[in-house]
């Protein structure tokens, strides 16, 4: 299994595949400035939102669980 990204090696991967962070965010269905601040160190991508970006990113090991289907009740 390849190691985690650091944010830098996180930069430089998005700039190899030719993508701003604005075309991640898009692609990935998640918020640019959050994006931006996993990326600045800003947000360490414990839970919700900034946990998605950091795992995408390869920036730590997780997993994302799947957002339910519209109309579909979450139980508590």
């Amino acid at each position: 299994m390849p190691g985690i990204r650091t944010a830098a090696q996180a930069k430089a991967w998005l700039e190899q595949q030719g993508k701003s962070v604005q075309e991640f965010a898009r692609e990935h269905d998640v918020d640019p400035a959050t994006t931006y601040q996993v990326l600045s160190g800003r947000k360490k991508g414990r839970r919700g939102e900034s946990h998605k970006v950091a795992v995408l990113l390869g920036m730590k090991v997780g997993v994302i669980a799947p957002a339910p289907a519209s109309g579909e009740s979450v139980d508590h």
